[in-house]
């Protein structure tokens, strides 16, 4: 277990390296963090918050090679990032918190814009500078002492961007500001959608998640899901 130090901000700094170089090494990637107001609805005693999530294509290949992927039980993704993060919290002395398997519900869309900058995009899914429309969270550490963290606002990824999301969609799912799922999922399941199986063609048309490279299996298996949410078979 890391023990905190109260000491320099150097030191500090080497906890927060040590830390993320842990998640990194479960394939995860630390992609946010910030110190909880009282606004925030964080657990209480909560210092600061580590957003943990999909940061390139190293989760999928670790979840690939898990026992969670292949036993044939449900929600294996789910199950597989319980394992992981509370298995970085045990090391790290810290709490871990997800977006799924609640009550409680965690307001993890708050954090997102808190940790990492997200922001309303056309299309209504948060977007971030880094991921895009590719943000997503696995879960959180909560530690009770507040961190040294950098100090460097995300730029907005919408800001002058020519919003091709808004285009991307083949039936104009997003139009009006609102989802509509099924029209999407008619068309997903029909013949015509077969591209979209392999990945949401809105999402993977966002220039600032340009940079996540995440494998076409992980963004078809994730579509998937959403299909079986949907009652849908694909």
């Amino acid at each position: 277990m890391l023990v905190l130090p109260a000491g320099s901000l150097r030191a500090c700094r080497m906890i927060l390296a040590e830390i993320s170089s842990a998640v990194r090494s479960t394939g995860l990637g630390l992609v946010g963090a910030f110190h909880p107001g009282p606004e925030d609805m964080a657990p209480e005693g909560i210092g600061t918050l580590l957003l943990l999530g999909p940061a390139d294509g190293a989760m999928w290949t670790e979840f690939q090679a898990s026992p969670e992927r292949s036993d044939g039980d449900p929600h294996p993704l789910d199950r597989w990032s319980r394992r992981v993060i509370d298995g970085l919290a045990s090391r790290l002395g810290a709490e871990a918190f997800y977006p799924f398997g609640g009550p409680p519900w965690h307001p993890f869309q708050r954090w997102a814009a808190r940790g990492e900058g997200a922001v309303p995009s056309p299309v209504s899914m948060q977007a971030t500078h880094k991921r895009g429309l590719f943000a997503s969270y696995r879960g959180a550490l909560g530690f009770r002492k507040q961190l040294t963290l950098e100090a460097s606002p995300a730029p907005d990824p919408c800001l002058d961007c020519p919003t091709p999301c808004l285009s991307a969609c083949p039936v104009n799912a997003f139009a009006n500001g609102r989802y509509d799922v099924p029209s999407c999922t008619a068309h997903v399941t029909s013949p015509e959608g077969a591209m979209c199986r392999t990945g949401c063609l809105v999402r993977i048309a966002c220039p600032a998640g340009a940079g996540m490279a995440l494998p076409v299996e992980q963004l078809a298996s994730h579509m998937a899901a959403f299909l079986r949410a949907q009652g849908a078979d694909g």
